[in-house]
């Protein structure tokens, strides 16, 4: 699957040189032009990557990255700076930035330290046009390797529980009763004839892969039905 970045830069000439190159590599790319429109798209959209241009108007750079972090957002951020300037840089990374470069820089650099920081955050899932891979949020779910991730974090599943998630996951909002979640998984594992087995697995996937397993965000309890992954 396509990784997605997210490119904040005012500067229609180098937004356009960003946005050009990174396409050509395969990546799918989103421009913002100001500090608002990039925190906004960032917080609801949760790309994998964002490459942000410190000196905005309005909310700049910096600002745009403690509120993001303060989110809890956990996606590399590549942080362009206009001058070599150590106090740009040491305050960009102080709020979270991954990494940083001074403008002017070359096209071919910036590629470099791109799959550098996808690489670093999602191991395997670093190329432009990765395997099968199911993305929502922050939550990586690599079907071929059976690795999940968020916010690069590794969690550690076990087969009953990640057959669980790539089911429901595959098929965003549909509803699958935990009858037929058994009947799935009996292919896979012998389990116990009783329903109710498919809530305790469940119940143990929310409390690795959510942040509230109270209120999960993920895989959701259709109340009477059974269970659905959120719709994207």
């Amino acid at each position: 699957m396509t990784a997605t970045i997210l490119v904040v830069e005012d500067e229609h000439a180098v937004a356009r040189g960003i946005e050009y190159a990174l396409a050509q590599e395969g990546y799918a790319v989103t421009v913002a032009r100001s500090g608002e429109e990039g925190l906004e798209y960032a917080s609801h959209q949760a790309p994998d990557l964002v490459v942000l241009d410190v000196r905005l108007p309005g909310m700049d750079g910096f600002e745009v990255l403690r509120r993001l972090r303060g989110t809890g957002a956990k996606m590399p951020v590549l942080v362009l700076t206009a001058r070599d300037d150590e106090v740009d840089k040491v305050i960009g990374l102080e709020l979270g930035a991954d990494d940083y470069l001074t403008k002017p820089f070359g096209l071919r650099e910036l590629m470099s330290r791109i799959r550098a920081l996808l690489r670093r955050a999602y191991g395997d899932l670093a190329n432009a046009a990765g395997g099968r891979v199911i993305r929502h949020r922050d939550l990586v779910i690599d079907l071929e390797r059976r690795r999940v991730q968020r916010g690069g974090r590794r969690i550690g599943l076990t087969p009953t529980e990640f057959e669980i998630l790539r089911h429901l996951a595959s098929r965003p909002g549909r509803v699958y009763s935990r009858g037929e979640l058994l009947e799935l998984l009996r292919d896979y594992e012998a389990l116990d004839q009783d329903e109710k087995t498919i809530n305790v697995h469940v119940s143990h996937l929310r409390e690795k892969i959510e942040d509230d397993p109270s209120q999960p965000v993920f895989v959701l309890t259709v109340r009477g039905a059974g269970y659905a992954f959120a719709d994207r």
